[in-house]
This record gives structure tokens, sequence and C-alpha cells, in this order.
């Protein structure tokens, strides 16, 4: 009897709700043996940036949304209990037998690095140089420009904007811009 990860797809919306209604299930009966048999449920989460009033805000978001990771023992009787559950559609897998997700795949969901990395974590930047930008916000919001240089480590962008007929570049942050 192995405990392994397995991912529930769920209605959209409802990962908490399910997770939750899980969660209750181990609580409420812990001399049962179904809570030797799910140890736990999560639900994924990153941190991402977003600009809100015309700040930049940090906000968690569910990595992927309609699906709850369960740690548990795979059996007929786990099975059903964990279909039972409102909100649950399926678990992911092939056919009618769900299929346990990779050591690797967990590392990654659950943020386990398995190397260490000391350096910040650069921003994941969608723009490339040449690329044509519009500027959503702040004092040059509206007006078009071209990418000249990307800066991930700052999570900027210079842009080539056109102001009184001459270019002038400006250094922006890259939640500001928007791609044409």
């Amino acid at each position: 009897m192995e405990h392994r990860w397995y991912a529930i797809q769920t209605t959209s919306g409802h990962e908490n709700k399910v997770r939750g209604l899980i969660d209750r299930r181990i609580q409420d009966d812990p001399a049962e043996e179904e809570a030797r048999l799910i140890r736990q449920a999560l639900v994924p989460t990153e941190q991402a940036a977003e600009i809100k009033n015309g700040k930049k805000v940090t906000v968690e978001r569910k990595k992927y949304p309609g699906y709850v990771l369960v740690e548990m023992v795979l059996n007929q009787d786990t099975i059903h209990r964990i279909n039972g559950i409102q909100g649950v559609i399926k678990f992911v897998g092939q056919g009618w037998t769900p299929q346990p997700l990779r050591s690797d795949e967990v590392n990654r969901l659950l943020g386990i690095k398995e190397e260490v990395d000391d350096r910040e974590p650069e921003e994941d930047i969608p723009f490339i140089v040449g690329q044509v930008v519009e500027i959503m916000e702040g004092p040059f919001s509206d007006f078009s420009g071209t990418v000249e240089k990307v800066i991930p480590d700052k999570g900027k962008v210079c842009v080539s904007v056109s102001l009184f007929g001459r270019p002038t570049t400006v250094e922006l942050d890259y939640l500001q811009l928007k791609a044409q």
C-alpha cells in the first residue's frame, strides 16, 4: 500500500470546496481506515504580479484551474469515496484507471526544487526586441512603440515611442504593456 499523488478534475471554481470536503472527510473519521488511505488534498497555487489601480500587487492564482491533487492509496474504496464528493468530475488517467503523477511532476507542482538555486527567479516577459506594443498605463498610456530592450531581472522593457515627432526611449514595467 503506497501513497501516491493523483489529479482529480473538479467543477471549475470549486477546487477549494472539493479540497475542504476531502479534508473534512479525513478529519471526521480519524479511526476509520480511510484516514490512513487518503492523506491530504491540495490546490496548487502560485504568486503572480498584477497592476491594480496603477500599483503592482502580488496575487495568488490557481496553477491548474479545475484540478485538485490528492495523496492516497489507490483502491476501489478510495476511488469510490473521492468520486462521491460533490464537485468531483473524475480522476485524471487513461480510461477508467487513475494514473499517479510522476515524482518530477509532483515536485514541480508542490514547488520542491531538485537543484539548489539561490538566484532570484527571472520574470517571464512575453515581449521580444522589435515587437510593436501598446502602453496601457502610466504617463504614456495609449502610446504605441517598439521594444528595444528586455530586462528580465528587473521585469522591465525599454520601448521607443514617438514623442513630439522624435523617437524617445522609455523604461516601463512589462505589466504596463500589451502586444499589438
